[in-house]
């Protein structure tokens, strides 16, 4: 039998999405790699398996990690159809694991098609729930919220072009907090004739930022902090300073309809607006030297905690990249409002979260720091970081979570102090098929049920191992 070392490797369905994601085309490609362009279509087609040469001048040219490459199959692709083929419409056929990786590492494409049906079928199934309980009509099948998120994961949520654009504007105005505000606000006033002012929250009638377009006035809500009010400058200026450059994004991403293109447009403007605030090379720096103290990190830069935390998941810059964290932000109930994924993400897109990762503990201890160390089922580790903060702008806590792969831990001071004892966590758990789990709250669809009678296990729901 010959050993991995030796097998050959075919990944042209990865070599074609990297390439896309590059904004290449064959050609230009094949060029930058120093081969024709027929080879590279060979390789793309799977005609050709990738040589250890090759694999090098990739590495070398676009800067990517070989590991992630050539071993990670899209696992979050992976993990939606395995849950999409879990749905009682067609668990009986009973796709096996392998062909559903098979699925999802050589045909993205079809991967990604089959979950946006799912979606739109999800939604027509809550159809009726929802006219009943809110006497209205329905929304339509396609979310743009969702067509945003899944383009913002495509793009590693980094934008090159704004992030250089805004770092440079920023360098322009002043270093450190006081003198970058006081450096917008000469810019807004004397560049676009805009004025800026904290007024009553009565003014406002429940909103907390208002851009009078006759007057040219930014007006602020008194109940916005001070890292809130300097983000809402910063998001004005992005809009007014760089907005040929959020119009060129805007163009790229090709939003389907007019909602999606208005959720587009402010969350270039909210990236523009972090990246004034925290250019990339001083954040990135700073983050790497504190260990990615967040406290340190809002400190120095005069934003908020989410604000950071939410930064640190846009450090991708070739040559410079960050570590890959992805973010959460929870309400007390569960639910999730903001999302944004890293290398991995252990937590069903279509599910809740699993009652072992402890994350609602937070609310308990909001201000203070919960890390943990987490297992997923595949035996992947994650370093997951939690805090509790207050709302801006309304009542009530917040849970922002933090995490990444355990292999970035001894980078991350949050990590200190942590055993190697680490939680064994899951997907829903009407995904999870781990056995024995006393917090399962509902059996798992891929299992039959293992009941009996005369015995009560300590975990609910026994299910057959196979």
């Amino acid at each position: 039998m010959s050993s991995t070392a030796d097998r050959k490797l075919y990944l042209g369905p990865r070599l074609r999405v990297l390439r896309r994601e590059l904004g290449l085309n064959q050609t230009r490609m094949a060029e930058e790699l120093g081969v024709s362009p027929s080879y590279l279509n060979h390789l793309e087609r799977n005609q050709r398996p990738l040589t250890a040469q090759m694999l090098l001048r990739l590495a070398s040219t676009y800067d990517i990690d070989m590991r992630d490459f050539v071993a990670g199959a899209n696992e979050a692709a992976a993990s939606d159809l395995h849950e999409i083929f879990a749905d009682g419409l067609v668990r009986d056929i009973g796709i096996p694991r392998h062909e559903i990786m098979e699925v999802a590492e050589n045909y993205p494409s079809v991967a990604e098609a089959v979950t946006r049906l799912y979606r739109a079928l999800t939604d027509l199934r809550r159809m009726p729930e929802r006219i009943e309980q809110l006497g209205a009509a329905p929304s339509r099948m396609a979310s743009p919220l969702d067509w945003l998120r899944e383009y913002l994961d495509a793009r590693h949520n980094h934008f090159a072009e704004l992030d250089a654009q805004a770092e440079q504007l920023s360098h322009e105005l002043g270093q450190g907090p006081e003198a970058l505000r006081e450096g917008m606000l000469r810019r807004l006033d004397q560049g676009f004739g805009i004025s800026v002012r904290v007024v009553p929250e009565d003014v406002l009638s429940g909103t907390l930022r208002h851009y009078d377009f006759h007057r040219r006035r930014l007006m602020l809500s008194e109940r916005l902090p001070a890292p809130s009010r300097l983000f809402a400058i910063a998001y004005q200026l992005a809009l007014h300073g760089m907005g040929e450059a959020i119009a060129e994004a805007l163009a790229r991403a090709g939003p389907p309809d007019a909602e999606a293109a208005v959720l587009a447009k402010v969350a270039f403007a909210n990236y523009a607006a972090a990246a004034i605030l925290m250019p990339y090379v001083r954040f990135a720096e700073a983050a790497e030297a504190s260990r990615h103290d967040l406290d340190l990190l809002v400190a120095r830069f005069g934003v908020s905690y989410e604000q950071a935390a939410h930064r640190l998941t846009t450090l991708g810059r070739q040559g410079a990249r960050g570590i890959p964290f992805f973010l959460l932000k929870l309400d007390p109930a569960g639910n999730v409002s903001k999302r944004f994924a890293g290398e991995a993400m252990p937590i069903a897109r279509f599910g809740g979260g699993c009652p072992r990762w402890g994350i609602q503990r937070a609310f308990r201890l909001p201000g203070e720091t919960i890390a943990a160390l987490v297992e997923a089922p595949d035996e992947a580790r994650y370093l997951t970081v939690a805090r509790a903060i207050p709302r801006v702008g309304a009542a009530g806590l917040a849970t922002i979570v933090l995490g990444c792969e355990a292999k970035h831990a001894a980078r991350i001071r949050y990590a200190d102090g942590l055993d190697d004892t680490a939680i064994l966590i899951g997907p829903a758990c009407h995904l999870c098929e781990r056995p024995d789990c006393p917090e399962r709250a509902l059996p798992p669809v891929t299992r039959a049920l293992d009941l009996n009678q005369y015995q009560r296990p300590v975990a609910p729901y026994p299910f057959r191992a196979t």
